[in-house]
């Protein structure tokens, strides 16, 4: 397909770059190394309109496409992927919000959201339910016109710092097909009864705020519910057709930047009297890192162009879901093995992608997740 980008999208681009290499670079060290994160920094992300620019213009969005949000996450994972996610996963659920939440619902939430007044965050996965969503044991009771929740949810992103956590829970725990027993319930995080632990020691990604979340006889209004009771779970895979492209940008992203610091420190470096970028063995390694690099960005390009056609292709985003993430995996290793021993210390850049890029093969869906719905497609 050809996918020639218009004038307004390589503007985006431009200045999505020009933000993150103004505002990310001095700090992502900082934030990597205290596992924090500065709110000021996404404020001023919405107030430029980096934040939620697929939310309607109904709802002080930017009203683009999901093709136009993946542009930007490309340009902030490139520079640095903590601070990229910590920003624009503070809505993470708005889509689930756009789809299928209620008028009151989505005037409540998504102009905050795009305003930086308030945080949105999604808790699915819990200490036992992982990849396996059905086997989600979180329960909202209805008791009048109450929802009473009660559960834990793990590694759930803006855990502490969300105003709002969209929670997948059971809410018919007896129906025989396990695929409807669950909905979506808009919790607002102090309401009494929700409790929020951040994780430490992450692996990667550390400026943006992970949590394990308690839940003990939470009550919210009966209206909290997101969309029909009973069909979370068909839209939870609505949503993830959506969301995981994203992850696909981010992943193109990532592998970006390592080809970009690779190519600055090989002409750089010296070694047997020449710069080790005029070793074969080292352009071999670039020109197989941009040769993967463009390969998978043509596949989520493709697949962020079909959901905004309105015609999501399940098969298609599990195969740029699963191809972005390895070939961010293996850039990240090139790079680091390029870098040599100053690859190894947190002072350059490529150790932090290293670390940086395994949670890209893991959340919204694992690699193994996505081959499995890939096969099934083919095998069809």
């Amino acid at each position: 397909m050809n996918f020639s980008l218009t004038k307004e999208q390589q503007d985006i681009i431009k200045a999505a770059r020009k933000f993150a290499l103004g505002e990310f670079t001095d700090r992502a060290m900082e934030f990597d190394r205290e596992e924090k994160f500065d709110l000021d920094l996404w404020r001023k992300a919405c107030e430029l309109g980096f934040v939620g620019t697929h939310i309607g213009e109904k709802y002080g969005g930017a009203g683009y496409g999901y093709f136009e949000e993946c542009l930007i996450n490309e340009e902030f994972w490139a520079v640095d992927p903590g601070i990229g996610s910590a920003i624009l996963s503070t809505t993470f659920g708005a889509v689930l919000l756009e789809l299928y939440g209620t008028d009151q619902q989505k005037e409540t939430v998504l102009p905050k959201l795009v305003e930086g007044e308030v945080i949105l965050g999604t808790a699915i996965t819990e200490p036992d339910a992982g990849c396996d969503v059905t086997s989600a044991v979180t329960t909202a009771v209805k008791d009048g016109d109450e929802w009473i929740l009660n559960g834990s949810k793990m590694f759930i992103t803006n855990g502490t710092i969300a105003n709002y956590i969209l929670v997948f829970c059971q809410t018919d725990p007896e129906n025989p097909s396990r695929h409807q027993r669950f909905s979506f319930i808009l919790v607002p995080t102090d309401t009494p009864g929700y409790l929020a632990n951040k994780l430490h020691g992450k692996l990667g990604i550390r400026a943006s705020d992970t949590a394990e979340i308690a839940l003990k006889d939470v009550r919210v209004s009966f209206e909290n519910l997101v969309g029909k009771e009973g069909q979370g779970f068909y839209e939870l895979m609505d949503f993830f057709n959506r969301t995981r492209l994203h992850v696909c940008a981010q992943a193109v992203g990532l592998a970006r930047g390592a080809l970009e610091e690779s190519i600055h420190y090989t002409k750089g470096r010296r070694q047997f009297e020449q710069a080790i970028a005029d070793f074969q063995v080292t352009q071999f390694k670039i020109a197989e890192m941009g040769t993967k690099i463009r390969a998978a960005r043509n596949l989520y390009y493709e697949a962020a162009w079909k959901a905004d056609q309105g015609k999501p292709d399940h098969a298609l985003t599990a195969m740029a879901k699963w191809y972005t993430a390895k070939v961010a995996m293996e850039c990240a290793d090139e790079a680091l093995q390029m870098h040599g021993g100053y690859g190894y210390i947190d002072e350059y850049k490529v150790q932090r992608l290293y670390r940086d890029a395994k949670i890209l093969e893991i959340y919204e869906g694992t690699k193994e997740i996505e081959k499995t719905i890939v096969a099934k497609s083919l095998l069809k």
